[in-house]
Formats: C-alpha cells, sequence, structure tokens
C-alpha cells in the first residue's frame, strides 16, 4: 500500500509537480489535457497530446494511476487495467489553475491536427 491512501498506487499526500506538463514546459513543448500520477504527483500530458507523457511516465515508473488534473474533473484511470478507477481527494491543487489556457505550453499554430484521436 502507499503512504496516507491506503490504496496501492495512490499516496494522497504528494502534491502535484506543478501546474504543466514537465517534459513539455523543458522542452518548450506543449499539450492538450494535463494528467497527475496518484503516486508521485507527476503531471504529463494526456494521450491526446503529441507527446503522451502521462502514460510514457506510467510505462517508465510503473506508477499506474493517474488523475485528470482539468478543473471541474475528478476521475481517475488506471492505465494496467485500461479502465476508470476510484480514488480519495489528493493533496492541493486538484487541478491547473483554471486561467491557464487549454491547450497550454508553447503551442503551435494548426495544434488541433497534431492531436492523436
Amino acid at each position: 500500500m502507499t503512504e496516507s491512501s491506503g490504496i496501492p498506487g495512490i499516496d494522497s499526500s504528494v502534491p502535484p509537480s506543478g501546474t504543466g506538463c514537465v517534459e513539455c514546459l523543458a522542452a518548450d513543448g506543449w499539450w492538450f489535457h494535463l494528467r497527475r500520477c496518484a503516486e508521485c504527483g507527476h503531471i504529463g500530458c494526456c494521450d491526446s497530446s503529441p507527446e503522451q507523457h502521462a502514460s510514457r511516465h506510467a510505462a517508465e515508473t510503473g506508477h499506474q494511476i493517474v488523475r485528470s488534473f482539468e478543473p471541474g474533473e475528478d476521475w481517475f484511470w488506471h492505465y494496467g487495467e485500461s479502465e476508470y478507477y476510484n480514488g480519495p481527494e489528493l493533496a492541493p491543487p486538484a487541478a491547473h489553475p483554471e486561467d491557464q489556457p487549454v491547450p497550454g505550453g508553447n503551442v503551435p499554430t494548426g495544434w488541433q491536427s497534431k492531436l492523436h484521436r
């Protein structure tokens, strides 16, 4: 079991790593939507984003559960089981700032054509 939540793969005491995708920000990239690792707080971009850093983080670390990091969304996803998951409240903040644009980062012209569907 992971500390604090009592649920394997979820540590509700760990805050998010920031307000944007860690790897996209480091590379001056961009994202569509954000996902938060429920185990370590890593913020990565969703599978519709060009780089899909959240699922890459899950594959590289074995941290299989993410929570949406979008305002107004509180769902969890389990990559290993490919299904939605019930989880507890996580350490705040629960989402990126509401005034943060979506998509975020260094968004290119014609970004819609670069999304994975």
